[in-house]
């Protein structure tokens, strides 16, 4: 390990990448702390700390600068959404989107920029809603906004839509000049940054005063169990691979013979890795957050407590069909049976026992739906087991460190380690993995 990480520092663009990214966890640590004007986050810490449901994932996942209110309050979730709005209109929805999406480099530049304009408009809309949403909510909390007037509300949403138009940039040179992907990298660091303030919120838990010490340390001992055997199932499921055989023909062109050798294709068990889980959780955390904003109106009662995925039975159900359903649609986007067999018969390989063309198409499009049923599955288990275990166990529901961000946390974990060990094996370094 330690001369892996060694080798690390001897590749010169290796060494610049991993810096640049650190800098930049940096300034987004700072922003994490710099506050919106015009407002009271006492009033935000309050609602925080009383367990209101998914305000307690959207601070874990903003590193804490939704309890500091701060102007990157609104993370990088309006990114997320706006990305799951271009995925599925590039579906056949929108011709254009369509052929964007089919035509390589070019296409995914012009489809950034549509996301990118639709994230500034989601970060309008959001940030207009949390700002009144939120003054709503504080009467009896000793207010939220300081200057009422219709300029203290703009100043407000300016700089929450502008916070998370850094964001965005960020993430994106993250990705283009540092490493891995930069959106996932930013939530990675916010959900590690929150784990001390978990520490310190269920410790007093464990341990309370003239509390039986000998049942805390059973206690303590069962939640580092979970956690332990959360992150061995997360890395088993991200790591399973289902390797199909490949046999290519032998062909003669002018003197010399090509083809003739076998291989194999690698399909993971869940091909789309932690964008399901990412994905789902921006979708469960909407209906929640814009109907706390008008509190004591029956329907909007009705959503919060049914669509709280941490203590309802409707939300459990309906996160566990997002991640199921985003598990499929990622895993397709990024593997297309049509397009892999037609490359396959175009460069004279075939799968053994099958015939080339849409046999291979359908044979390859049934072998994806098993392996990604249970990669799925498997995946929402992980994330809503340790949702049960902290009510078992009488934790506050304000802790977050859960089956969702360890999730997350070991996906982007797996991928910046493969990132760098690619990265050393070009330059005939030894990397992390043994082999």
């Amino acid at each position: 390990m330690l001369d892996t990480l060694r080798n690390i520092f001897k590749v010169e663009d290796l060494r610049r990448r991993i810096l640049f990214t650190l800098l930049m966890l940096v300034v987004f640590r700072i922003g994490s702390f710099i506050p919106v004007p015009n407002t009271n986050a006492d009033v935000i810490k309050q609602l925080v700390s009383q367990g209101q449901g998914v305000f307690n994932l959207m601070n874990a996942f903003s590193g804490g600068a939704f309890t500091n209110f701060s102007i990157f309050a609104m993370g990088i979730m309006p990114y997320i959404t706006a990305s799951i709005i271009v995925n599925l209109l590039s579906m056949d929805v929108i011709p254009a989107f369509s052929r964007w999406a089919k035509e390589g480099e070019v296409g995914r530049r012009k489809m950034s920029q549509v996301t990118r304009y639709i994230t500034i408009g989601l970060a309008i809309i959001q940030s207009i809603g949390m700002t009144i949403g939120f003054n709503n909510v504080s009467n009896n909390l000793g207010g939220f906004i300081k200057d009422d007037s219709f300029w203290g509300y703009a100043l407000i949403s300016i700089t929450l839509t502008a916070g998370t138009a850094f964001l965005m940039w960020l993430g994106e040179q993250i990705t283009d000049k540092g490493i891995g992907n930069g959106i996932s990298i930013l939530i990675f660091a916010g959900i590690l940054s929150s784990i001390p303030s978990g520490i310190q919120l269920v410790y007093p838990t464990l341990f309370p005063s003239g509390g039986n010490i000998t049942m805390g340390v059973l206690k303590a001992i069962g939640i580092v169990l979970v956690i332990v055997l959360v992150i061995v199932a997360s890395i088993f499921i991200q790591q399973g691979v289902r390797k199909i055989p490949i046999q290519y023909t032998k062909r003669i062109v002018g003197r010399k013979m090509y083809g003739g050798q076998s291989t194999h294709i690698p399909l993971k068990v869940n091909a789309a890795g932690v964008i399901p889980i990412i994905f789902a959780v921006a979708l469960v955390m909407f209906p929640y957050t814009i109907a706390s904003f008008w509190r004591g109106n029956p329907v909007a009662d009705w959503i919060m407590v049914n669509f709280d995925y941490t203590q309802s039975v409707l939300g459990v159900v309906l996160y566990v069909l997002f991640i199921i359903g985003f598990t499929y649609f990622y895993t397709f986007v990024q593997i297309n049976p049509m397009q892999l067999a037609d490359q396959l018969k175009k460069n004279g390989g075939f799968i053994p026992g099958v015939r080339p063309g849409k046999t291979t198409e359908k044979y390859m499009t049934k072998l994806l739906n098993r392996l990604t049923l249970s990669g799925s599955i498997f995946l929402a288990l992980i994330a809503i087991l340790p949702v049960f275990f902290i009510m078992l166990a009488g934790l506050p529901q304000s802790v977050q460190i859960g089956g969702t961000s360890l999730l997350i946390v070991v996906g982007v974990g797996l991928e910046l380690m493969k990132t760098i060990e690619s990265q050393l094996i070009q330059r005939h370094y030894k990397g992390f993995m043994k082999k």
